[in-house]
């Protein structure tokens, strides 16, 4: 239970006291457990935007809310950690330097487009979703971005220096928990984003590729991984399912 309450301890604003304790162990198991998290919060985003259609608000406006309230549900640590993340990735010198900038608490330039650029994605998408009827897959697609976390905590990549979070988190998920929860998710995605069945595996695959894509790409330059990685992660798999769910093979 203690990965659990973690998990949602971590994960949202839901009052749940985290154990006292939290070890790389504890952790593990919270990192395991959050598809089912999101999934949750998934089902929380397709309820309020079938709410807010239902009472005459438009598709896309009704898109921008619920990303909002996803980004209030997380504390926003998520897009937070995007942002962080394009401003890391944005600047010049070494590790070190890219880290500060990281750390600095500011939102610059890289940082600014890429909140911009992802919050729309999701907000239209969700609002295309909605439109077709297709409430299954906006739970789908906020799963399927914290299976990219469980992805990430896969790597082989240690610890950035300085981050607690990547200490208790980096390389604690086993291969075998990771692919299922990746096969599972395209398994799911199939009859979520029904009724073009192959769309979905697709949408998800090549989502948690290119999330696994930056994470190494962003571990190599920031000289590990850390929390804001696995935010940057997040949000650009939800981004890319929610987006391709949208296509009309």
């Amino acid at each position: 239970m203690n990965g659990v309450r973690l998990a949602f301890s971590w994960l949202t604003v839901l009052p749940v006291r985290g154990p006292d304790d939290v070890d790389r162990a504890v952790a593990a198991r919270a990192i395991r457990l959050a598809p089912v998290v999101g999934a949750l919060l998934g089902g929380g985003a397709a309820a309020l935007m079938w709410v807010l259609t239902a009472a005459g608000m438009g598709t896309v406006l009704a898109g921008f809310v619920t990303v909002g309230g996803l980004a209030l549900a997380t504390r926003g640590m998520h897009l937070d950690g995007l942002a962080d993340t394009l401003d890391g990735l944005g600047c010049y010198g070494p590790p070190e330097r890219a880290r500060e900038v990281m750390k600095s608490g500011g939102v610059g330039a890289f940082g600014a487009a890429a909140l911009v650029f992802v919050i729309a994605i999701q907000a239209f998408s969700f609002g295309a979703l909605a439109e077709s009827g297709r409430w299954p897959a906006i739970v789908l697609v906020v799963a399927v971005g914290r299976v990219a976390v469980v992805l990430a905590c896969m790597l082989p990549a240690e610890a950035a220096p300085g981050s607690g979070f990547g200490v208790l988190v980096a390389r604690t998920q086993s291969v075998p928990i990771a692919l299922a929860w990746a096969i599972f998710a395209m398994g799911l995605s199939a009859l979520a984003i029904a009724p073009y069945y192959s769309l979905g595996p697709l949408a998800v695959a090549l989502a948690l590729i290119a999330a696994l894509f930056l994470t190494r790409h962003c571990v190599r330059r920031f000289g590990g991984l850390n929390g804001d990685i696995l935010g940057a992660a997040l949000e650009l798999t939800v981004a890319i399912v929610a987006a391709l769910a949208t296509l009309h093979p």
